[in-house]
């Protein structure tokens, strides 16, 4: 309920903004507003409630109201429950994420449906459509290293680091120096195949027709038949339920 009203708030804020601004900005004249454009081309970054991501997509007008969408996206996924920590007991540690088994992102290749709601008004405005789309994810999980306190096999006098991929059965607060290197571990990453589908709307703001501005609000399933591990001492996740934030810029032509 706390993300629908920050998501809620953040949209009646984004409206507010955009509709100042074409108000402001009444008198450019979009000079391409009598031309049809079919095919666009946008990049975008995503901010979602597990993390982040990239985005590249690419489309084209099926009819004058319903555009078709092709796209592709990177986004990591982090655990609610994790959290960054440092650890108290030895000087100039460095930060970890205590539990964490593997660094997950996800790979997504979509292809969907953008239909327009209400036309972008001449002097500027948002233009709405509603969205829909699917298609394949691919969970990539890369095991987390981390330095490792151990005692020195030829005298206990003496403590040495090492580089081992997190086990939470050897490895606690009294032995974790800090993590290593995001390197470390590519060798053993594991890929898990799977499905998304998500819906929502997106509005555009570009002041003109060539140009694509635009935010995306919706909700995001990945579904998965084999479970990602992300923490040691929580449930291996068989899908993720994410709200997100895109946005997106690009061009339109011919």
């Amino acid at each position: 309920m706390r993300i629908l009203v920050i998501i809620a708030a953040i949209y009646t804020m984004l409206v507010s903004a955009f509709a100042l601004n074409a108000q402001t900005n009444a008198e450019v004249v979009d000079t391409s507003k009598n031309i049809i454009l079919f095919k666009e081309r946008s990049w975008g970054g995503i901010f979602h409630t597990q993390g982040w991501g990239l985005k590249y997509s690419k489309g084209f007008n099926k009819t004058a109201f319903e555009r078709r969408v092709w796209s592709v996206e990177m986004v990591e996924m982090q655990s609610p429950k994790q959290i960054r920590t440092i650890n108290p007991y030895f000087t100039n540690s460095k930060s970890f994420i205590h539990g964490k088994l593997n660094v997950v992102f996800l790979f997504r290749g979509s292809y969907g449906n953008y239909k327009q709601l209400n036309r972008k008004p001449y002097w500027g405005g948002i233009e709405l459509r509603m969205f829909y789309s699917g298609g394949i994810s691919v969970g990539v999980a890369k095991p987390v290293y981390l330095y490792i306190y151990d005692i020195n096999t030829n005298s206990d006098s003496y403590i040495v680091t090492t580089i081992e991929r997190y086990d939470p059965e050897n490895h606690g607060l009294d032995n974790i120096f800090g993590r290593a290197s995001f390197t470390y571990g590519l060798d053993k990453i594991e890929f898990y195949p799977g499905l998304h589908g998500k819906m929502g709307l997106d509005f555009d703001y570009a002041s003109y027709r060539n140009k694509l501005k635009s935010l995306e609000i919706g909700v995001m399933l990945d579904l998965f038949p084999r479970a990602i591990p992300i923490m040691a001492f929580n449930d291996p996740n068989y899908y993720f339920l994410t709200f997100y934030l895109n946005f997106n810029f690009g061009k339109r032509f011919n």
